[in-house]
């Protein structure tokens, strides 16, 4: 895949910074806003929000190793039960920040993921690591993959089969609705879609509640485990390299709090730092996250594909070209627009936006570049791109790199549901 930045001219770049209030750095540039004392953190504690993921390592990896202290703040991470309550306590200021479904901010920005609040984004935690689980049901039937779902589907009633996510504008509905329908099953006509929180993924499997679902890790590793069921794609199969957790808070909590933001996204960026650092880093990460406060699972269920170590449950064995990342030198983490305005493009494809939304202008307004830019320049070592673009080949072979969104959206059969906004 090519993620490569599209350049931007200077001028551009000032037009950004100034969609973005003023504080948009040009590339290269190292801030020196804030001086010793004059840059404190307005909060020493900062509640963040999780969901008991594989990814949310940066956030709990800061807490541990002292990362937070470092930048004069403590961060306090709390696990959630589901994404909507994740949502909920966020918009209601019980949390600060939380690790976050990426569509998931911007449908809170546009309100059609709950009522409309204005967001701000302030990183990417990681790339990558999701997938689309198959009961091994449908594999004993012969289905192993995209096709063979198609033909099993067709050759049933219309939503006679289950099929799950975790939001209704998160990343694993997107992924999932872009694989069926890569294969030619409509995710809406042709099978039935339901929302479960993904520690209850395999247990809903186990039960029969649905023959396939879209979820983070562990969660489709220990399908696997548990003989239940057998992944049939990857999520970076589908998109390689693409954006899945943020870093997620209110727009007004920034403005208040610029610093203790700036603070937070030093932390984690040093703490992804840290995790991409070393294969023994990862595994250290994964023997931590297995414990009872954070995911409360077998470490063997995640260090497997945290080391991008695959086994599909149905005989095939490959080490992952893309496997998750949360650094590689700063470019996983940075607010890339069109990260955000591919969302966008695939909420006006499945009808969750009725008309085509001004798609630059959302993502300048929820992407905090400006704290990104000053995080990276304390943490030190990090390159700011030339752009805010970059370059993503599907897996259908569409190319989207983050211009003429409206025509992008176009290409796709556009369909209609009767919860639109």
């Amino acid at each position: 895949m090519d993620h490569s930045p599209r350049g931007f001219t200077r001028r551009r770049l000032l037009q950004v910074g100034a969609a973005l209030g003023g504080a948009m750095l040009l590339p290269g540039a190292i801030t020196h806003a804030w001086a010793a004392g004059s840059d404190a953190p307005e909060l020493t504690t900062v509640r963040v929000g999780f969901i008991p993921l594989t990814d949310c390592a940066p956030v709990i990896m800061a807490a541990l190793k002292g990362f937070d202290k470092k930048y004069g703040i403590s961060i306090v991470p709390s696990k959630e039960a589901s994404w909507a309550a994740v949502r909920d306590k966020l918009v209601s200021g019980e949390l600060d920040a939380a690790h976050m479904l990426y569509g998931m901010l911007y449908g809170l920005e546009l309100g059609i993921a709950g009522k409309t609040h204005p967001m701000a984004n302030l990183m990417t935690l990681n790339q990558n690591g999701q997938a689309i689980t198959l009961s091994t049901d449908l594999l004993d039937k012969g289905v192993k993959d995209a096709e063979g779902l198609a033909r099993y589907v067709a050759a049933s009633a219309p939503g006679t089969h289950t099929f799950a996510h975790t939001f209704p504008t998160g990343t694993h509905a997107m992924w999932l609705y872009y694989w069926l329908a890569a294969a030619g099953i409509h995710p809406f006509d042709d099978v039935r879609t339901v929302v479960v929180p993904p520690p209850q993924m395999v247990m809903n499997m186990r039960i029969g509640n649905m023959v396939g679902f879209c979820v983070g890790e562990p969660w489709n590793a220990r399908a696997i485990n548990d003989r239940i069921g057998f992944t049939a794609a990857t999520s970076q199969a589908v998109f390689p390299d693409h954006p899945e957790k943020i870093l997620g808070t209110r727009a007004a909590w920034v403005e208040q709090h610029p610093h203790t933001a700036r603070a937070l996204v030093a932390a984690v960026m040093e703490a992804a730092r840290w995790i991409d650092a070393s294969p023994e880093n990862r595994r250290e990460t994964a023997r931590v996250l297995a414990k009872r406060a954070w995911l409360n699972t077998k470490e063997q269920y995640l260090t497997g594909r945290m080391l991008g170590e695959y086994d599909n449950g149905a005989g095939a064995r490959w080490q992952d070209q893309h496997p998750m990342r949360f650094f590689s030198d700063g470019e996983v983490s940075f607010p890339w627009h069109s990260d955000g305005m591919w969302f966008l493009t695939q909420f006006r494809r499945w009808g969750l936006l009725r008309s085509d939304p001004d798609y630059e202008a959302i993502a300048a307004r929820i992407n905090r570049n400006d704290i990104w830019q000053q995080a990276a320049s304390a943490v030190g070592g990090i390159a700011t791109p030339s752009g805010l673009l970059r370059t993503s080949t599907l897996m259908d072979g569409s190319r989207w790199d983050g211009t003429r969104p409206a025509e992008y959206a176009a290409r796709f059969a556009l369909s209609r549901r009767g919860d639109t906004a």
